[in-house]
């Protein structure tokens, strides 16, 4: 009886397909061209401040200052790649991926960055388990790295502090890296129950985020100090100092705004360093917005099939 079953089971695989609806879009797609308009929205918000006729009378015309600007800029998604391509063998694909990533949480809010990529790995990375670990070590040692690098030009950085008036603040300085110290100490000595990954990798992926974060930190002094050569190198080691204490509060988007802002009142009487730090804050947030508005039109243009997007 078994072999007459057999002998009778149709040969090949079927496709059955509904001949009655029609074709509606994937979850992904529509999420996606959500969050491309969120961004064309959060691009044109940002962008209402800029005077962009001042921005191109002030920006250097060096093909160094633009080169080391564009390192600078990209700096982040392509340590990111390095780290992902080590870990899941992402592709060169995965690389705007991670630049969507970046306008994510400087356009709209820290860490939606991080949960899209987490969607997007999902959807289009084969994994025996879920991304998710792997994603928030990743953001977990990004923000002890910092806080270590931040430490460490702090100590470098303070008999320069007497240079502007931040050093009256001294001891709110101190409270904060208090609070950085123990979030640093409590993940270490968590780590067994907090992270995932191997070993191995966790040193892999902790000097990566190290070595971007001296990377950009010295490139940015050199943009700097290629608008105004004459400037004495503490206020540049102040200024870096006081961008990676900026850069470690979270779900703050714009730091480099956030920064400049700081940064002018930090300086006091400076004038020159004030308009630089302002030109610098306002170059990153136009690059931000016009990076921005390029993926988010291109993903409307084609229908979201573009934009590889979150599914949650």
């Amino acid at each position: 009886m078994l072999d007459q079953t057999v002998a009778f089971a149709p040969r090949g695989t079927f496709a059955f397909k509904p001949q009655d609806r029609k074709a509606m879009p994937a979850p992904g797609s529509v999420v996606g061209m959500i969050l491309s308009l969120i961004v064309v929205g959060a691009a044109i918000y940002q962008a209402r401040d800029l005077d962009f006729a001042m921005i191109l009378g002030l920006v250097p015309t060096s093909l160094t200052f633009w080169c080391l600007f564009a390192v600078s800029y990209l700096a982040g998604p392509a340590s990111e790649w390095f780290i992902f391509q080590r870990l899941w063998g992402v592709g060169a694909s995965a690389f705007g991926v991670l630049i969507r990533k970046l306008i994510y949480n400087e356009l709209l809010v820290g860490y939606l960055g991080e949960a899209y990529f987490y969607g997007w790995a999902r959807r289009n990375l084969k994994f025996v388990t879920s991304p998710f670990g792997a994603v928030k070590d990743v953001a977990v040692l990004s923000a002890v790295a910092g806080n270590a690098a931040t430490l460490v030009f702090v100590a470098v950085a303070f008999p320069f502090m007497r240079l502007m008036p931040l050093y009256a603040h001294a001891i709110a300085i101190g409270c904060s890296l208090a609070v950085m110290i123990g979030t640093s100490l409590a993940v270490m000595l968590l780590r067994r129950s907090i992270f995932s990954l191997e070993r191995k990798e966790l040193k892999m992926v902790f000097t990566v985020h190290l070595f971007r974060i001296l990377t950009t930190a010295l490139l940015s002094a050199a943009l700097w100090h290629l608008v105004l050569p004459d400037v004495p190198l503490g206020w540049w080691l102040v200024l870096v100092t006081i961008r990676l204490l900026i850069s470690r509060l979270p779900f703050v988007p714009n730091k480099d705004v956030v920064f400049a802002g700081v940064a002018v009142l930090a300086l006091g009487d400076q004038v020159a360093i004030s308009a630089l730090m302002t030109l610098m804050a306002g170059m990153i947030l136009a690059a931000h917005v016009l990076v921005g508005l390029s993926l988010a039109l291109a993903d409307l243009l084609s229908g979201g099939r573009s934009n590889e997007t979150l599914a949650l």
